[in-house]
């Protein structure tokens, strides 16, 4: 394998409702080898499951493959390969959407693979059987307080599997919940034979997977500078420049807008980072403090130096579970006097509700006003009460009727309340269901991933 060889890797989707243009304009605009697309959240997981319950054939980002339907012949004839966390619940779902494309676009020698076995959901009681109590990260609590609520649980693998995928010739991997750095470091394991002991290389891979994770925030988009960053309508998503020594150099398609620089990619390294010295991942824990930033050009910053360990022996889950209901409504309040009224109003509000015969305790209430420093309250001084504010109130509850008779009674305000009030165009609001998040561990040894290719 020569040393000089370089692949070129980006990220076209940091969520799931990203711009299509991102995907789009990657594999026509410049030269690429793997396009990554990240498509799931924590509560993206049992939106899709909830969809699966409904119709067995959905439960993946539908987005993905309407996409794929647009930049297939362009990916088919640069040999640009792709790699998705798009499966969601139904990575088989997924698939045959995708053969359906390839066959309707009249493409032939298309490989398909997914990754399956990060959806534990049905195996929970066999699991908790065999010694995992599946504690929750963040309080302790024990699962049982939830169990029967829970509506999804999806194991965050790593890049192994995708890397077997592609060893066998797939040119499309879709999978279930992997984390979003191992769709990026799979095809570097894959192109450079990287061993998966050998941990530096690792790490220096999820470090350019957290660096390209959310598409273009490393290239200029919600950056500090934004002042300095030309042509936002049309950002260039971030490119990987890897070589086999772990070293990469991250930059955008030429004549694209936004900036690269040290800058707006140290932002995006400290993006839901916590422990720097310990940024755990199921391929490897990586060393945040050794990474070495250089400015190698206009719109290219090169990465280098960096540092990893063994990972951890156990998978992180994430888990979702129905946790009740909310409900929040708005209403804007104009001047003179605009905050007055708008407190006022929500408390003839909820005063109203209790009227019905049960109150809203008031640790379920929500009131905010924005125009009073909502966002930065104690940081922004604001010397002038503004002319208008708007007043978004809601509640939770187990209690949906309850919550219906909120949404019922904001309206009358405008009739019923004080003076100077607009802004209910959107209708009444009504309850939705609240996905709560239970973070567990499981021990590896009982999570088995499979591989499975097809042509098309």
């Amino acid at each position: 394998m020569s040393t000089d060889k370089k692949i070129l890797i980006a990220n076209g989707q940091g969520f799931w409702g990203d711009s299509l243009l991102g995907p789009l304009r990657l594999v026509k605009e410049g030269p690429l080898n793997y396009l990554t697309l990240d498509y799931l959240a924590e509560v993206t997981m049992s939106i899709m499951q909830r969809q699966k319950e409904r119709n067995p054939e959905a439960g993946y980002a539908t987005d993905f493959v309407d996409m794929l339907r647009e930049i297939l012949p362009t990916c088919k004839e640069k040999g640009i390969k792709v790699i998705a966390n798009a499966g969601g619940v139904n990575p088989k779902g997924c698939r045959d959407a995708i053969q359906a494309v390839v066959k309707e676009l009249g493409l032939t020698g298309v490989k398909v693979g997914i990754v399956e076995g990060d959806d534990i959901l049905e195996q929970l009681p066999e699991l908790i059987k065999s010694g995992e109590s599946f504690k929750n990260l963040d309080n302790g609590d024990a699962l049982d307080t939830v169990l029967s609520r829970l509506s999804s649980a999806n194991v965050y693998i790593g890049a192994k599997p995708i890397a077997d995928a592609l060893a066998q010739g797939a040119d499309i991997v879709i999978t279930g919940r992997a984390t979003d750095p191992s769709l990026v470091l799979a095809p570097l394991i894959h192109e450079f034979g990287w061993s998966m002991e050998d941990y530096d290389k690792l790490a220096a891979g999820t470090v350019m997977g957290h660096i390209l994770e959310c598409g273009p925030q490393c290239t200029g988009g919600n950056y500090n500078d934004w002042r300095n960053v030309p042509n936002f309508a049309r950002i260039g998503y971030p490119i990987a420049e890897a070589s086999a020594d772990g070293s990469f150099v991250i930059t955008k398609h030429d004549g694209t807008g936004g900036l690269v620089n040290v800058d707006t990619v140290t932002s995006q390294l400290l993006y839901e980072l916590g422990d720097p010295k310990n940024y755990l991942g199921p391929d490897c824990t990586s060393d945040f403090t050794s990474i070495q930033l250089a400015q190698d050009g206009k719109d290219r910053v090169r990465v280098s130096g960096i540092k990893g360990s063994a990972p951890t022996p156990t998978y992180k889950v994430s888990m979702s579970y129905a946790n009740g209901y909310k409900i929040v409504g708005q209403l804007t309040y104009t001047g003179p006097d605009a905050i007055e009224k708008a407190q006022l109003g929500a408390e003839i509000l909820f005063e109203r509700v209790g009227m019905y015969g049960k109150e809203i305790p008031k640790q379920d209430r929500f009131v905010e006003l924005f125009g009073t420093n909502v966002c930065y309250k104690g940081i922004v001084k604001q010397s002038e009460e503004p002319a208008e504010v708007m007043l978004r109130v809601g509640a939770k509850s187990d209690d949906k009727s309850l919550l219906n008779i909120l949404g019922r009674e904001l309206a009358p305000l405008i009739t019923s309340g004080p003076v100077g009030v607009t802004g209910f165009a959107a209708g009444r609001p009504r309850p939705a269901e609240i996905v709560g998040y239970w973070p567990a561990l499981i021990d590896k040894n009982k999570v088995t991933t499979t591989v499975l290719v097809e042509e098309v």
